[in-house]
């Protein structure tokens, strides 16, 4: 199953650009970037059905253009990046109380991940089952 998008046009294959979408109570055909999920009553369109697109007679087209500062990651987005990096490499505080009686151990940690030791079990018998 494809993730991309296609033009809404019959027996166009191509990926989709523009989304385009009608204000009947204006009538109003707005055409804008690709909007960020399928919506059932807009029209995804590719750059040749979208540069080609025409109203009927009466109605009114707006195209509107990308922004090009809004292509790139935001500012938010690239902090969130930074804090997740930060957060990996961040060393692991060490336990200060002992686990409980019976509870699995914590061998090793890499990020959010952890592996785990079965208090019953060693070392040995772990490498003897691999």
């Amino acid at each position: 199953m494809s993730i991309a998008r296609i033009c809404s046009r019959a027996a166009c294959h191509r990926p989709a650009v523009s989304t385009l979408t009608y204000v009947y109570a204006d009538s109003t055909c707005v055409l804008g970037p690709l909007a960020t999920y399928a919506e059932p009553h807009c029209y995804d369109l590719c750059a040749d059905h979208a540069d080609r697109l025409t109203a009927p007679n009466g109605w009114e087209v707006i195209r509107l253009a990308p922004d090009p500062a809004a292509s790139g990651p935001s500012d938010d987005d690239l902090e969130a990046l930074a804090n997740a990096v930060r957060d990996a490499a961040r060393p692991i505080p060490t336990a200060t109380r002992e686990p409980a009686p019976g509870a699995p151990v914590e061998v090793i940690r890499r990020g959010h991940l952890r592996m785990l030791q079965d208090p019953g079990s060693t070392a040995t018998d772990n490498t003897e089952q691999a």
